[in-house]
């Protein structure tokens, strides 16, 4: 069986921890792979690596564990607690392998609960840091390739990210202790200088800087990001180009967003809020030829703890200009509806790093709001970009 190393920035996380424990429930024979695309036609189609060969690690900043984020998750009826008891000592097993990580640069919102984090002498430090833990997971756990992948909390948004549009800008900036460049890139950059696959399921900077970007093709590495797409937003992302099609033009869509977990509590700073808000926005304008009012709202309410609930509001005419109007709510554990989809990246992306397809993955944007190099948000045509590769592979015309 293929050993396919997982290495999670923000491993003690709500995402991270139910990705874990699905994955080893799955190995286990303890759950069904529902909820998992690469289970499914097309992808099983291609010779994907075994979820049962994953081996975790990670790096986070909290000093709670896997397991007891895993019980809070079973307390609060995210993850059914005989899912939890069965794999329980695997969890122990990964917690040993989960090291201290950096903050640099990830918003006061997010140090401001920073609970353990390494402090090098500099930025050059930190990333030769990076690189050193991430080798010896690989020589240690005796894997046969290592991906990175980013579920920690949302930065802000860099104010000037062209800064960084070249290599040599990144190096440069590494070198001289620049410490605008946030933790997410840093991670990024240890990745891909060593030929690591890189996935950014969130809306932070991550590989998304020009510098990485040409770093990963000069290595030929593949990654992609950004902001998993799991609720909300792949609503939308299905039902307005319904809309377009239809000729049915929109006035206005306003989306209102209440969530109570730790993700939610860092977002209720706003500078941390930016990032995410523009990620959620983004979708309707690239779907949407017209102008209409768009906004989207994120709140902090503690009591839904992993439970998010969104209502939109969607106001719209049609013929002879009549109005109308369409109203859904969502309501879903926010782990739950991310978990399989960062298993199913990270077997997506195995594929393409053995076969040396390096560089940005665009048969990948289905699974995320702002799919990096890529322009198209219709869902159903995103799909029909992962088929077609599926079918490439299988000889098989487009």
């Amino acid at each position: 069986m293929r050993r396919t190393g997982v290495w999670l920035l923000g491993a003690h996380g709500n995402v991270a921890t139910t990705a874990m424990v699905g994955a080893r429930a799955i190995a286990a024979e303890e759950v069904g792979t529902g909820g998992l695309v690469t289970a499914q036609d097309p992808c099983h189609r291609l010779d994907l690596p075994p979820i049962e060969g994953f081996v975790f690690g990670g790096h986070d900043v909290s000093a709670t564990t896997v397991s007891s984020t895993a019980r809070m998750l079973s307390e609060r009826a995210t993850i059914p607690p005989e899912i939890v008891k069965a794999v329980d000592e695997d969890l122990e097993r990964i917690e040993e392998r989960i090291e201290t990580g950096t903050a640099i640069n990830c918003g006061r919102a997010i140090e401001d609960r920073v609970e353990r984090a390494f402090s090098e002498r500099n930025v050059s430090d930190t990333v030769a840091r990076l690189r050193e833990e991430y080798r010896a997971f690989v020589t240690e756990q005796n894997v046969d390739r290592l991906v990175v992948v980013n579920v920690s909390s949302t930065e802000p948004p860099l104010s000037d990210p062209g800064r960084y549009d070249t290599v040599s800008s990144v190096e440069r900036a590494v070198a001289d202790d620049d410490r605008d460049l946030p933790a997410s890139s840093l991670y990024a950059y240890a990745a891909l200088l060593d030929g690591y696959p890189y996935i950014n399921f969130t809306p932070s900077t991550g590989a998304s800087l020009g510098g990485l970007k040409a770093l990963a093709r000069r290595k030929n590495v593949p990654h992609m990001g950004r902001d998993g797409k799991t609720g909300e937003t792949l609503l939308k992302s299905a039902l307005a180009p319904m809309f377009a099609r239809r000729n049915l033009r929109v006035r206005s869509w306003e989306g209102h967003n209440i969530l109570g977990n730790a993700d939610g509590r860092v977002l209720e700073d706003e500078a941390n809020e930016a990032g995410k808000l523009a990620s959620k926005s983004g979708v309707l304008d690239g779907i949407l030829d017209e102008e209409f009012h768009n906004r989207v709202r994120i709140d902090y309410t503690p009591p839904l703890g992993d439970w998010k609930t969104a209502w939109d509001d969607i106001r719209f005419s049609g013929f002879l200009d009549t109005p109308m109007k369409m109203q859904f709510t969502w309501e879903g554990s926010d782990s739950i509806l991310a978990a399989p989809l960062v298993l199913d990246l990270i077997r997506l992306i195995v594929h393409a790093d053995e076969h040396g397809e390096g560089g940005l993955q665009p048969q990948l944007a289905s699974f995320f709001k702002s799919p990096l190099g890529v322009d198209e948000h219709d869902l159903s045509r995103q799909f029909g970009m992962l088929t077609n590769y599926v079918n490439r592979y299988e000889g098989i015309d487009d």
